[in-house]
């Protein structure tokens, strides 16, 4: 039997709310057909963003949301997305899927998807392709308040007042798709543009975010910070994050694998790769706390989440893929990484929200259903702006086939501002189920809610004739002991038990 032991007198850092966010790119159908269908169309809308979309992305308290990209952010030209919809600028879409992007959803459309999910705004600007100029005048066409022409410009496209914006991305995956660019050349770009991102509202400053490295590129992290660290000069203020990008794929990047047809071992491999993340985080961290010990600085990991091979007869480029128990076991054990490293990450984004990858939402017409993915991060809603507790599990044994073997379990604890503890389980055997002794400091806690979602299956996923095969049920798994809790969690399964006094 494994043991969680608890200390829920030890509060180890806030688990950030934006840790839980999202991510749409102009990618498939993630925008259009997925979030944004138009004023005009038959689906139920409210200023073009589908009704049941929105409604569905509001249970899960999505607190920040990134967009355009993505690789798109760094041949988009802010310019082409305002204004008439009837005169705004056709292009082809090169990234993905070669396209007809025709621009109809853009800043305005953007920051009214934002206004109705009540998060924060977090945009990716160009610096691969675009110029100072571009970027410093977008941010003064969202955020100025006054008499200048990008803010006279907003309000000749129907916006007098000024938006908020959260976050802005300086840059996107520089050193790949934005740029091909050196470390230390984009260290030294960033520097350049991050100079003309205002702060045109003092009590709403924008929080700027460095391109960081791809997977395991800890030159990148390296290189970027010695530059913008010029002469020892304390980067933050320039600098309030650093990205990080990392997808899970069991077969390597030329060869992903199915979505839903896959075999004992990958799910294995998959999960172990998913498990890497904590590694990721560990040594870029260690890196970055050579230049910011005080952790001013937020690791920000902007595009996480599994990535398949697409679906049979769907657009290579659009990256639609089914979503199975293995995805919300993916995501379960991402998120617990996530919670457990709050001291240095303070914002990720899943990729992405709707029909993309790992997504959330999947549509089809007027058909919406949600992922198991979903329903993971529904009950993992409870850990944000809560505090980690001190916990660790002991007695933990390892499951898995050959090289690929991973532990049994993994968990997250968190307590929130009412004192209600949430523990969040994993359960990463398709073979065994687990029990797993959950110990107190203190005595009296009692179960306020549990749920769960795991399958019969490893490969069960939900469609849009079968919308409930996977979902967030009731858990009775458990039962109340004089030091804690006594759970045995299914087999492939995901778990939260919440707990107060």
């Amino acid at each position: 039997m494994a043991k969680l032991v608890i200390n829920e007198e030890n509060r180890l850092g806030r688990i950030e709310p934006e840790i839980y966010g999202h991510f749409s790119e102009h990618l498939g159908r993630c925008i259009y057909e997925g979030i944004y269908v138009g004023e005009d169309s038959k689906i139920p809308n409210v200023n073009g963003m589908r009704t049941d979309v929105v409604e569905a992305l509001k249970e899960l308290k999505i607190p920040v949301l990134r967009w355009p990209g993505g690789c798109f952010a760094d041949e988009y030209h802010w310019r082409d997305g305002i204004g008439p919809k009837e005169k705004r600028k056709k292009m082809i879409n090169t990234h993905w899927g070669g396209v007809v992007e025709d621009n109809s959803f853009g800043t305005h459309e953007y920051m009214e998807l934002c206004r109705q999910l009540g998060c924060k705004t977090y945009v990716n600007a160009n610096l691969g392709s675009g110029t100072v100029q571009e970027m410093s005048e977008w941010v003064e066409y969202m955020t100025f308040k006054g008499v200048s022409p990008m803010a006279d410009l907003r309000a000749q496209n129907g916006h007098e007042e000024p938006w908020t914006l959260d976050y802005i991305g300086v840059g996107n995956e520089n050193w790949g798709c934005g740029g091909n660019m050196t470390p230390e050349f984009y260290g030294n770009e960033y520097r350049r543009y991050q100079t003309y991102v205002r702060n045109y509202d003092a009590a709403k400053p924008v929080q700027k975010i460095c391109c960081g490295a791809n997977v395991d590129d800890y030159e990148w992290t390296k290189g970027v910070l010695s530059t913008t660290f010029y002469h020892g000069k304390e980067a933050h203020g320039f600098m309030d994050g650093l990205s990080l990008h990392y997808y899970t794929h069991p077969n390597g990047w030329e060869e992903k694998g199915s979505a839903t047809d896959f075999d004992e071992e990958t799910w294995y491999k998959t999960l172990k790769k998913a498990l890497y993340m904590d590694t990721l985080i560990t040594r870029h961290g260690n890196i970055m706390d050579e230049y910011d010990p005080e952790k001013k600085i937020g690791m920000i990991v902007d595009e996480w989440g599994t990535w398949f091979t697409c679906e049979p007869g769907t657009n290579p480029g659009f990256l639609y893929q089914q979503n199975t128990v293995r995805d919300a076991l993916v995501a379960g054990i991402t998120l617990n990484i996530f919670n457990k490293h709050c001291d240095r990450v303070k914002m990720a984004a899943l990729a992405q929200m709707v029909n993309v990858l790992q997504a959330v939402l999947l549509t089809e017409g007027e058909k919406m259903i949600k992922t198991p993915t979903y329903h993971v991060m529904h009950m993992y809603r409870h850990h944000q702006g809560a505090d980690l507790l001190e916990s660790s599990l002991c007695d933990v044994g390892e499951t898995g086939i050959g090289e690929w073997t991973v532990p049994e379990v993994t968990e997250s604890v968190s307590i929130d501002s009412s004192g209600v503890i949430t523990i969040t389980l994993n359960n990463l055997s398709i073979e065994q189920e687990k029990k797993v002794d959950v110990q107190f400091a203190n005595c009296g806690y009692k179960v306020t809610e549990a749920n769960i979602v795991t399958g019969n299956d490893m490969r069960d996923h939900n469609t849009f004739d079968a919308p409930e095969n996977v979902t967030e049920k009731t858990f009775a798994g458990y039962r109340e002991t004089a030091e804690g809790l006594s759970v045995t969690l299914p087999v492939n399964s995901v778990v939260e038990i919440r707990v107060s006094r």
